[in-house]
């Protein structure tokens, strides 16, 4: 299983009008891949869409590319992007796919910069910590990418601000966050937005 992550910058006002266009995209007959993931932002960049789809091998993954790369109307937004990523991910390879499902009703996805030739070091102490991590609260992805500057992205869920500021709390104190050697092999490049689910998205 591979992931994409597009982020969508859209101009103000149109995010209503973006979320209808955009499951219209990944539905149509053309598209490859499962949408599993559709928020918007409401701490961190704003104004933006962030849309997580799944892919069963590279060859999807690299069609689906193509298509928004040509199309002259990407995710049937283009009047109103402002700005366009899009991101190739690979799972950390002690996770299991993503499982679409209720878990929360805000999510915070995290990226963070690892030192160079830290990326493996830092999967074998995801491995090793998030089987306690994950008693506390679920973990929708962890993944590392496959494109531009080295990094890894993950995704959790959580039922409010306060429920994630009190399980980020226990976690640490009970030993099990964060991973016992990983952050020596983090640089301090780390970027955190919390979005909230769209009426498309198949996490909620």
């Amino acid at each position: 299983m591979l992931y994409e992550i597009a982020t969508l910058t859209l101009k103000l006002g149109t995010m209503g009008g973006a979320v209808a266009a955009v499951d219209a995209w990944v539905n149509v007959t053309a598209a490859q891949g499962r949408l599993l993931g559709c928020w918007t932002t409401d701490l961190g960049p704003l104004n933006q869409m962030i849309v997580l789809r799944g892919f069963d091998d590279e060859a999807a993954l690299s069609a689906e590319r193509r298509r928004g790369m040509l199309a002259s109307n990407p995710f049937n937004v283009a009047d109103h992007l402002t700005d366009l990523t899009m991101e190739s991910y690979a799972p950390f390879p002690f996770m299991g796919p993503v499982v679409r499902g209720a878990y929360g009703k805000v999510y915070e996805i995290r990226t963070y910069r690892p030192k160079f030739g830290g990326m493996q070091p830092t999967i074998d102490a995801w491995a090793a910590a998030v089987p306690e991590r994950v008693k506390l609260s679920p973990l929708v992805v962890a993944m590392y990418a496959l494109d531009g500057a080295p990094r890894f992205t993950h995704i959790w869920p959580f039922e409010g601000l306060d429920a994630r500021a009190a399980i980020r709390a226990q976690s640490v104190s009970v030993g099990a966050w964060p991973p016992k050697g990983g952050p020596d092999w983090l640089t301090t490049d780390m970027r955190s937005l919390v979005a909230l689910p769209t009426a498309i998205s198949p996490l909620t």
